[in-house]
């Protein structure tokens, strides 16, 4: 397959795999926001937080260190030695299904016997055995990824979880009473489908297409394991690959679920709490992933274009280097400015947000509260994903690998510090934790930063906190608004009273850009030109 197709169908994948992302995104929260009026919170914990991270865990191990092997470009490729190396998912699926599964059911509290729940061991069942059912299609998504069919896995996946969400709802409002059953119902008939849709497609696309000499599927027998004359049954060479991966990616499957590995293991929340915890860390993600990350990737992009990677400041360009500087400067302004924001109205708004969005499961309790610490969350991540998307282009290969070591210890800490904070302060601390995770990589690129531009004539990070007349409208603004929600946005507040609270919290956001606009000048001509261009550059 030639460069440029692969070129083309990776930026396609890419583009096609983040509308997924967002759809599924969008789907979750609007699902969470009708069914957490009708479910408890510690159904909410058991199945967003335990059964979701059997299901999440049993599938990385099963299969995520084969796709990686086995989507690795290789000339000697015998892909019916591939597709039997596939298939050997399912047997470790199953292994995997019943070492979690007995855990979840007999090292772990059981729900059954300690809350009001029911249908804990039916769940763990069902959700260890759609893993089992999913990677009956590892085999074909490889092929499928392999051959750029781009379109299909968002397509498969997007039907197959439409269904779930769609089933959950209805199963939800008809049988209320069966609790977990209803969930466990809906993941089995998701994963059914999921494969039943891969299977069918290509068993449809090899009888359709014969022609294509490229395509290594000519018949359906060929989607299975089969026995190769005179060669081994797998490629010894790729199952090796796939035994450095797994080590590999075991680690990173820890650092990634590590928040629901502590709470799960530790019991250092209940479940009513954890479930609580897991809505409100969707629900906060929502601008780092929407506002932020796109921010951080162009960031990314730019820097690592326009810099030379691992020379030092000295050695580059010095009209790139003072682009550099500019926009560095501009961007950290920028995002602190945009986090702020968030911060102070985030705030203040943090009840009648979570009781507009799942009402009183939501409002009541610890929600309000986690939802406004992890608004300061969101500053940190707004900073950190900027700065790091700078040092990221600039380091070279060596001090990569350095970070990368760096980066360990700093997951180390953070899940202990997980484990100490939640331990005695409660679901806060896993937010206190990921904000001191945040800072301590925020100070190592500062550093970073500051040691780059230490010999040259420019100071990007000066630019960095807002000018005071900002500072002192955001200040004036976070009063303002907190005494607001004091006096007419309580629990007991009437619907007219929630309303005037909405009109100041408009009014001092009014304010707060006003004062931006008037008082921020360059920044708001940066932005303005970045506007202008973008319609120029679609018009034309």
């Amino acid at each position: 397959m030639k460069s440029s197709a692969l070129l083309s169908g990776a930026a396609k994948a890419a583009s096609y795999n983040m509308l997924l992302q967002l759809a599924l995104r969008m789907t979750t929260f609007v699902l969470n926001a009708f069914i957490l009026r009708y479910i408890s919170k510690d159904l909410l914990g058991i199945v967003n937080v335990r059964l979701t991270l059997l299901y999440s865990t049993t599938l990385f191990l099963a299969k995520e260190a084969f796709d990686r092997a086995c989507l690795s470009k290789s000339e000697e490729r015998d892909w019916r030695q591939v597709i039997n190396l596939l298939w050997c998912t399912f047997p470790i699926a199953l292994i995997w299904c019943g070492s979690l599964g007995y855990i979840w059911l007999y090292v772990l509290d059981n729900p059954d016997s300690t809350s009001s729940i029911t249908g804990y061991t039916a769940g763990v069942i069902c959700y260890s055995m759609s893993t089992a059912i999913e990677v009956l299609a590892e085999p074909l998504f490889v092929v499928g990824q392999s051959f750029l069919f781009v379109k299909l896995k968002v397509v498969l996946l997007g039907i197959s979880q439409g269904i779930k969400c769609i089933l959950t709802v209805f199963l939800v409002l008809m049988q209320p009473q069966w609790g977990i059953i209803n969930f466990s119902i809906a993941q089995l008939v998701s994963s059914i489908v999921y494969i039943t849709l891969y299977h069918g497609y290509f068993a449809h696309y090899i009888l359709k297409n014969k022609k294509d000499d490229d395509f290594p599927l000519k018949s359906i027998r060929d989607m299975y394991p089969r026995i190769i004359p005179n060669k081994p049954f797998i490629d010894l060479h790729m199952a090796s690959l796939t035994w450095s991966f797994f080590k590999q990616s075991f680690l990173k499957q820890i650092l990634t679920e590590g928040e629901k590995y502590i709470m799960t293991f530790f019991d250092v929340l209940s479940f009513a709490d954890q479930g609580i915890y897991d809505v409100i860390n969707n629900l906060g993600s929502l601008a780092a992933r929407f506002v932020f990350l796109p921010i951080e990737e162009s960031s990314y992009l730019f820097f690592s274009q326009i810099l030379t990677r691992g020379s030092p400041a000295h050695k580059q360009s010095q009209d790139s280097l003072g682009l550099c500087a500019s926009v560095l400067g501009v961007l950290l302004k920028a995002v602190s400015l945009i986090g702020a924001i968030i911060l102070v109205f985030g705030y203040s708004n943090a009840y009648l947000a979570l009781h507009l969005y799942g009402g009183e499961i939501l409002s009541t309790g610890s929600g309000p509260l986690l939802l406004r610490w992890y608004c300061l969350y969101v500053l940190v991540i707004a900073v950190n994903g900027t700065t790091e998307a700078f040092v990221f282009a600039a380091m070279s290969k060596e001090e990569v690998d350095k970070y990368n070591k760096k980066m360990l210890l700093f997951s180390g800490l953070f899940l202990f510090s997980s484990w100490l904070l939640t331990s005695f302060i409660g679901s806060v601390g896993f937010i206190l934790a990921n904000c001191l995770n945040m800072v301590a990589r925020i100070i190592h690129s500062l550093y970073f930063i500051s040691e780059y531009f230490h010999n040259t004539t420019y100071h990007p990070l000066y630019d960095v906190v807002p000018c005071l007349p900002v500072v002192f409208s955001l200040i004036v603004s976070l009063l303002v608004t907190s005494i607001s929600e004091m006096l007419f946005c309580t629990s007991t507040s009437s619907i007219l009273y929630k309303v005037i609270h909405i009109i100041v919290s408009g009014a001092c956001l009014l304010f707060v850009l006003a004062t931006t606009y008037f008082k921020e000048q360059r920044l708001v001509q940066i932005v303005k030109e970045q506007l202008f261009k973008h319609k120029t550059d679609k018009s034309s």
